[in-house]
């Protein structure tokens, strides 16, 4: 049985669409057509979550909130709105992909294929790196001050991997969304930016490392074990 995907949406068509699509491409696809249903559903253990945002008895944002210290697996929400404060509260909120209705399946199929790509790069990434009075655990996604586990989100973690995994190295903004958002598309400098600063402050509470450097009109760089 391939990958499990929970959908979530309280639109009986786009439920039925997506289940009959999913399942061709070798998904095994578990479905709710609800907020409250949703989280009844959980105990799947779903791969993937697709979560509606407007729904009439619970939100996608709540059920979101409610699930993400639960579940470790991607959540894509699905919804209308437009507005780029929607997409960073989504995002924020644990979310890791913000997709618009109306959508085409082939566009939402590549998406999923590439968050899914993404957790089997992160299963193989070497265990540990140690920098300064940090530590990354690559395959457990944990980062520890001594014995003390700084809790980040999803998105807040693959930020962090990702540019420990390139040290010295500047990227811009656009170039961390595209690389931690699993899929090719234009970056949201907003988020990155907001992610990073709650980077920053998580880690400041345990420590006056700085690892990540703001390169000013260029993006950010890992710069390890430099203290402030």
């Amino acid at each position: 049985m391939g990958q499990r995907i929970l959908v979530v949406d309280d639109e009986e068509g786009i439920v039925l669409l997506l289940k009959d699509y999913l399942e061709l491409q070798g998904y095994e696809v578990l479905t709710a057509g609800g907020g409250r249903e949703a989280l009844e559903k959980i105990s799947g253990d779903p791969d993937m979550i697709l979560l509606d945002i407007n729904m009439p008895d619970m939100d996608g944002l709540s059920v979101c909130a409610k699930i993400r210290e639960k579940v470790g697996c991607p959540i894509l929400f699905l919804s209308a709105r437009v507005e780029e404060q929607d997409r960073i509260t989504g995002l924020m909120m644990g979310g890791d992909d913000y997709i618009t209705k109306p959508f085409s399946v082939e566009e939402l199929g590549a998406r999923v294929m590439a968050h899914f790509r993404r957790e089997a790069r992160g299963r193989h990434t070497g265990p540990v790196k140690k920098e300064g009075d940090l530590t990354i655990c690559y395959q457990e996604r944990s980062i520890l001050c001594g014995s003390h586990r700084i809790d980040l989100t999803r998105t807040e973690y693959d930020i962090l991997a990702f540019l420990s995994l390139h040290p010295g190295q500047v990227f811009s903004k656009e170039r961390i969304y595209e690389k931690v958002r699993g899929y090719d598309a234009d970056g949201d400098s907003t988020i990155v930016a907001e992610h990073v600063r709650r980077i920053r402050g998580k880690i400041a509470e345990y420590t006056d490392q700085e690892v990540i450097r703001t390169v000013w009109g260029v993006g950010y760089q890992w710069t390890g074990s430099m203290r402030r």
